[in-house]
């Protein structure tokens, strides 16, 4: 699964600003993958719906490394995805357990009734490992623990409503310290960012939910082009500032209007849509679809 170093440090001394990078961070990289010490990636899915996921596989661009996989299966040696990984079955499990310098990046929430078997993640021994015994026994081995998106990092839409199977967010689940890179789902240079930064040495800062200042530190409002137009009272209208149509820019935090979506195309105000605050601690909540 591996490709070469230069190609991700390519694309992190282009991205290095968006990354939150330095020249020094890039040689710190440089320095630990040609050393053969970088740590392996682990990413173990629960209850979600995969779209974190995907949102990492849209990564596509017009430089090298173009793809995910030129970007991010080898030099971070992605060593287990269920959506990604080629081997299967017991090898696949063997091989989790035998590493022992890892980051163990989690997706989705934990379902905690029916002893957790409403979500399991592979057999083990004749036995069906759930998703929460699973986190529970790799968690305290990991470097880093990172959670993507919102159901990994505050339970999310399957948490929400009825939540029949009793979900609940990975860090109350495991009482450990975690990196949350909220979004419903998130970008994926938020993601890759994170990843490079602990590749890098750095300490990563947090606010008070554990989601990294660099892409989290300050609201959508605050960043949006649009926030000294006048408003809008009805939809349709281009270039306006959608503050009274219930668009969640000044309660949210993340940086879309500067990293855009589709790989620099657009973002949700720029398409004509508000802010539905996919990055908060209380998505969903009763009022996220609700606009005036």
């Amino acid at each position: 699964m591996k490709v070469s170093r230069r190609d991700f440090l390519r694309y992190c001394g282009l991205s290095a600003t968006a990354l939150g990078l330095t020249k020094t961070d890039l040689f710190a990289i440089d320095s630990l993958l040609a050393s053969s010490n970088a740590p392996a990636v682990l990413w173990i899915q629960g209850s979600s719906c995969c779209g974190d996921s995907i949102s990492l596989l849209n990564r596509i661009a017009a430089t090298v490394p173009k793809t995910v996989d030129e970007l991010l299966l080898g030099p971070i040696d992605l060593i287990f995805h269920p959506n990604l990984m080629g081997p299967s079955g017991d090898e696949a499990v063997a091989a989790v357990r035998s590493l022992k310098n890892y980051i163990l990046v989690i997706e989705g929430g934990v379902p905690t009734a029916y002893n957790g078997m409403a979500c399991t993640v592979w057999t083990e021994n004749d036995v069906d490992v759930t998703f929460g015994d699973a986190i529970r026994s790799l968690a305290p081995g990991a470097s880093q623990i990172i959670c993507v998106g919102q159901c990994a990092c505050f339970g999310g839409i399957p948490a929400s409503g009825g939540n029949p199977t009793k979900i609940v967010s990975v860090p109350s689940y495991l009482a450990m310290p975690t990196i949350n890179i909220a979004g419903c789902p998130p970008h994926p240079d938020w993601m890759i960012g994170t990843i490079a930064q602990l590749l890098a040495g750095k300490t990563v800062p947090l606010d008070k939910y554990g989601r990294p200042t660099e892409f989290f530190g300050r609201t959508v409002h605050s960043r949006c082009p649009l926030r000294e137009t006048e408003g809008v009272e009805t939809y349709g209208v281009r270039n306006r500032c959608l503050k009274e149509l219930g668009c969640r820019g000044p309660e949210t935090y993340c940086n879309c209007p500067d990293m855009k979506w589709n790989n620099g195309v657009s973002w949700c105000v720029e398409a004509g849509g508000p802010c539905i605050g996919c990055t908060s601690p209380t998505f969903p909540s009763q009022t996220s679809f609700h606009h005036s």
